[in-house]
């Protein structure tokens, strides 16, 4: 059940119910996912480079959170860590705000959002530093979520590390030893106490029936490549799967999960409007960097990663972007060449 024919059935009682907290990036998406592989988005004029049939092919519209889109990104991403993952035991950290900040995270955005990856980074950073649990310099990929299985706003990051750090001083490698990356609790109460400190200093206000604990989770996944894939399924293409929206009937909209706990599949029926809006309320700030890496992992820091890679012996393969998929003529399935394009009626005017 596709997404786009919800948001068409929907659209007025969205408006109605919702128009008045629909941001501009929720009309952005609502456009983009509605005229996405139609006409209306646009058209390609393909041709087959071996029989010569030719055919206009509907474009995509590429926006993040559409369902149907971004699965060429979300593999690239996925293989550029690949290129990055080391020998070593690694741990997912999941830090998550507390249900009282849900409000001010929501009115506050971006702001908000950016507090969260500063002070999650230099919490993690500080206690890999710290000689009692490491003292060392580690890397980390973080990946941040506004939602929880059931498609609630439940603001938190995952942080993918891998259990080491280098000692720049001594340019050495550091081993974690033990089963747990850094003490949950203590973690926590840094990072309340970080950001509390944060939101004062960006003049937002805090309410006063914050809980005293938060809630940070460290778990060992053994090697990295299943944690970075799970967290890759939501990168580009939105939150939900079309394959679980289950039903459409009578106005209700039912889909899927699995819960997290015991794995179970659970299902969720809402009327249509409040499912969309259920979705759409996860749509990002333009602009805004979901996934951010760190230390020896970020992007400018390629020579220290090398030196790591080098002292664990790590076989390094020359890596190549994979192609973007092309499409396949329906007559006798040989690639096809892009020979033009066309803009939709509504873009000429």
């Amino acid at each position: 059940m596709q997404l786009a024919s919800l948001i068409h059935q929907y659209h007025d009682a969205l408006q109605a119910k919702y128009g008045s907290r629909l941001l501009p990036g929720h009309l952005r998406a609502i456009d983009a996912i509605s005229r996405c592989r139609t006409p209306e988005a646009g058209e390609l004029f393909v041709q087959c480079t071996d029989c010569g049939h030719a055919t206009w092919q509907s474009r995509s519209c590429g926006h993040r959170s559409c369902p149907q889109c971004q699965n060429h990104e979300a593999s690239l991403w996925l293989d550029r860590q690949q290129a990055k993952l080391l020998p070593v035991e690694y741990f997912m950290a999941t830090f998550t705000l507390p249900y009282e900040l849900r409000s001010l995270a929501w009115d506050k955005q971006k702001i908000v959002y950016d507090l969260l990856f500063a002070c999650v980074s230099s919490t993690l950073k500080d206690f890999g530093l710290n000689p009692k649990n490491l003292g060392a310099d580690i890397g980390m990929t973080a990946i941040f979520h506004t939602h929880n299985r059931r498609l609630d706003y439940h603001p938190h990051i995952h942080v993918v590390v891998p259990g080491g750090g280098v000692n720049k001083a001594r340019k050495q490698w550091k081993k974690k030893k033990g089963k747990y990356l850094f003490n949950e609790f203590a973690l926590a109460s840094v990072f309340r106490a970080r950001f509390l400190k944060a939101l004062k200093k960006a003049g937002l206000p805090a309410p006063n029936s914050l809980p005293h604990k938060w809630v940070v989770d460290c778990t060992r996944v053994g090697k990295g490549l299943p944690a970075l894939k799970y967290l890759s399924r939501y990168l580009y293409r939105g939150v939900i799967l079309e394959n679980n929206i289950v039903t459409n009937k009578n106005g209700n909209v039912t889909f899927k999960y699995a819960e997290s706990r015991t794995g179970k599949t659970r299902y969720r029926t809402l009327k249509g409007e409040d499912f969309l809006w259920l979705v759409l309320q996860h749509v990002l700030p333009k602009g805004f960097r979901r996934v951010r890496d760190y230390g020896f992992l970020h992007g400018n820091a390629k020579k220290l990663l090398s030196l790591v890679q080098l002292v664990l012996q790590v076989l390094i393969e020359t890596w190549a972007p994979r192609p973007r998929p092309v499409f396949k003529c329906p007559k006798c399935h040989a690639p096809m060449r892009i020979m033009g394009f066309r803009h939709p009626a509504w873009a000429s005017g």
